[in-house]
């Protein structure tokens, strides 16, 4: 529009001065024709010159201005096109290039193979204890610590690898012709090599370690976003030593990797069809052999009717975070099952450590036995001595209203070397079972000792005391011995059906 403008400013300009000229020519020389003298036609002529160099004079002026206009706005366009290509391609806060340049290499790369017995690589990078930078020392001191690790990644690849960060705190490089596996691990080496050292900051000094997965091409991948999920995988192996690792793409650990995945679809449509119900593992009267309480456990019946374990869906309930919907869910079924049994037996139910993060977790499953008409007082949570010790505020805040209802609360897996005097003091526990495998074990003097010692320290402390995993008359004999009243087998867990007619007996 303004180049446009520009120009009709010219165009009218130039008409104007014709006319204005056309009226002086019509004046001078038609009209006055006769009547002026060689002097005064002189005059006339020095007068039409010098209107004409004035015109042109101006023209010229006008030209150059808008010739210098017209550079300045061609160079602000390429300015300003030259930094939407760079918001485009390259990250804003490192500088390196961005997920979009990345792919676009990475498929360029895919499309030029290297020559024979070499391979491109892609090395996927995620950097551990990150979030606790973030979350201790704010967002601030986060992005520096990524502009330090950002540095140290292109100190260790050789100019021609391409260094990306593709968000958060993933990086990801494309190292080009390499000679084999041997060469890839090199590059491995030397970017671990540079994160052994602490990131200093103007606050502190931050250990960050680094996982790294590898995958190339075209050995373990033909396609860029092949590639790029092969080395995903190749990270989730190197993640799980939990410190600075790399690790290169494995078919088996794709094929598990397929498998969680297609099991956590088939779980979301358990879930859906009503396909979780809980199972019960009866707690006994060591004294009477009498039922005085059930554990209700997950359990996932499969399409052609198979069991799924719950150490199978569990993790994976509680990686992707459907353990809260599923545990309500389970939950609710337990409840309104124990409403049929008599006044004297329990329910318990596990939190799991994915649980202790939701704060309201507590008024959940208070909502739940009002819901279902359960007293508080028959119901039991059980909470496993790890996941008091690794986030004890969190555990005291999501269950503290449930000891406040009157609903108990059972240390599990007692003896496992995690809690102590402090956390079982500070938490209020009603209740401790000590661990199966120190139960399995009995009849060892070492296990006998230990199982009488956490026996009577339970006792010390006012609480009842559970065995877990009790399989035969030996251990029995042990556990009343030492004190111990009730106890849990390890056999198989009962229906609904099954725990109503065992409590028949039981007087209400």
């Amino acid at each position: 529009m303004r180049h446009r403008i520009g120009i009709q400013d010219l165009g009218a300009l130039a008409g104007l001065l014709l006319v204005l000229a056309y009226v002086a020519f019509e004046i001078e020389v038609f009209r006055t024709e006769g009547a002026m003298s060689d002097a005064q036609r002189r005059i006339a002529l020095n007068e039409s010159l010098l209107l004409g160099g004035i015109l042109v004079l101006g023209l010229l002026i006008f030209a150059i201005r808008r010739y210098r206009d017209l550079r300045s706005e061609i160079a602000r366009r390429s300015a300003a096109e030259c930094k939407a290509r760079e918001l485009a391609y390259r990250d804003p806060l490192t500088g390196l290039a961005n997920r979009r340049e990345f792919e676009d290499s990475l498929r360029r790369a895919a499309a030029a193979p290297p020559e024979a017995g070499c391979s491109h690589a892609v090395f996927l990078l995620d950097l551990n204890g990150f979030k606790q930078i973030n979350d201790t020392y704010g967002h601030g001191v986060g992005d520096e610590v990524l502009v330090i690790c950002a540095q140290r990644l292109m100190s260790a690849v050789r100019q021609d690898a391409f260094v990306a960060r593709i968000g958060g705190d993933e990086f990801v490089i494309l190292a080009e012709h390499l000679l084999g596996p041997e060469a890839a691990a090199s590059i491995a080496m030397r970017i671990l090599h540079r994160f052994e050292r602490p990131v200093a900051t103007g606050h502190a000094e931050h250990p960050v370690s680094v996982g790294i997965g590898i995958a190339l091409m075209p050995g373990d991948a033909q396609e860029a976003e092949e590639a790029l999920r092969k080395a995903d995988v190749a990270l989730y192996r190197a993640k799980a030593e939990r410190r600075s690792a790399f690790r290169f793409f494995e078919e088996e650990m794709d094929r598990l990797l397929r498998e969680r995945e297609a099991m956590e679809r088939d779980l979301k449509r358990a879930m859906q069809g009503g396909r979780i119900e809980p199972r019960y593992r009866p707690s006994f009267d060591l004294g009477t052999g009498g039922v005085v309480g059930f554990e209700a456990v997950p359990c996932w019946t499969g399409d052609s009717g198979e069991e799924i374990p719950p150490e199978r869906f569990l993790p994976i309930a509680q990686e992707t975070g459907l353990i809260h919907e599923l545990a309500a869910q389970v939950l609710e079924a337990a409840c309104r099952a124990a409403t049929r049994w008599p006044d004297a037996i329990t329910l318990s139910m596990d939190v799991l450590p994915g649980q202790i993060k939701d704060r309201n977790l507590g008024q959940s499953i208070l909502a739940t036995l009002e819901r279902t008409g359960l007293d508080p007082r028959r119901f039991e949570v059980e909470i496993a001595e790890s996941t008091i010790v690794h986030d004890l505020e969190a555990a005291k805040a999501a269950l503290g209203p449930l000891r406040s209802a009157g609903v108990g609360i059972a240390l599990d897996n007692f003896g496992t070397g995690y809690s102590n005097l402090y956390h079982m003091r500070e938490f209020r526990i009603d209740k401790v079972k000590i661990a199966r495998r120190l139960v399995e074990n009995m009849g060892e003097e070492e296990a006998d000792r230990m199982v009488r010692a956490l026996a009577g320290l339970g006792h010390g402390l006012g609480l009842a005391v559970s065995a877990d995993g009790l399989d035969n008359t030996e251990e029995l004999g042990l556990l009343l011995a030492s004190g111990v009243r009730e106890g849990q087998g390890s056999g198989e867990l009962v229906t609904g059906a099954e725990a109503d007619r065992l409590v028949s007996r039981v007087p209400a």
